[in-house]
């Protein structure tokens, strides 16, 4: 079921679902798996050209080179703006790895240490919540169910936390405190209603 909240369509599921990280389990592998790089906004674009001396100390010397070769950003095979990935690797070129299997992003160590500026890319930070802009200027909130994420959504159940509150700092970064407020509202009218069936 879909909502609508402003300009923008909302997945009941984000309302519903569960969903916390579980790291030590995961260890990141979201920034290392896949056939495309983050997607990304335009304005981010200029934001990872303009922070790359915040960040590049962070960086792995493939990624570093990786960016060098390819650009802050590239389009990908779909026609979307997505972060470089490293060649014949699948791995995020702003992603860096410790001696442990630990993967960070080298984009948030350098905004940690300077803070300010592009925190990390916003579909990195609002994940597994996926955002779709429409043709008529709204913009859709879908839940991605990756499996590499089911440790999370497990988690999330067994500490009762709902992905919209996981997600909470991203969606207010995103879309302000009412949207979020708004969001608060409906899962409560969602919950009366599943409790009246």
């Amino acid at each position: 079921m879909v909502i609508e909240i402003g300009n923008c369509l909302v997945s009941t599921e984000i309302l519903t679902e569960c969903f916390c990280c579980d790291y030590p389990k995961c260890q990141g592998c979201c920034c290392i798996i896949g056939d495309s790089g983050a997607p990304l906004e335009e304005d981010e674009k200029a934001a990872l050209e303009k922070q790359f001396r915040d960040y590049e100390p962070f960086m792995a010397p493939d990624g570093i080179d990786a960016v060098k070769r390819q650009g802050y950003s590239v389009i990908d095979k779909d026609g979307d703006l997505v972060t470089p990935l490293i060649p014949g690797d699948g791995r995020c070129a702003y992603s860096v790895t410790d001696k442990d299997g630990n993967t960070f992003c080298a984009v948030e160590k350098g905004f940690e240490k300077c803070g300010g500026g592009l925190r990390k890319p916003l579909s990195c930070w609002i994940f597994p919540i996926r955002l779709k802009t429409f043709s008529t200027g709204s913009t859709g909130l879908m839940l991605s169910r990756e499996h590499l994420c089911s440790d999370a959504f497990r988690k999330g159940r067994k500490e009762g936390i709902k992905v919209y509150e996981f997600l909470k700092e991203p969606i207010i970064h995103k879309f302000g405190k009412d949207f979020y407020c708004q969001l608060e509202e409906a899962a409560k009218l969602l919950d009366k209603t599943s409790d009246n069936h």
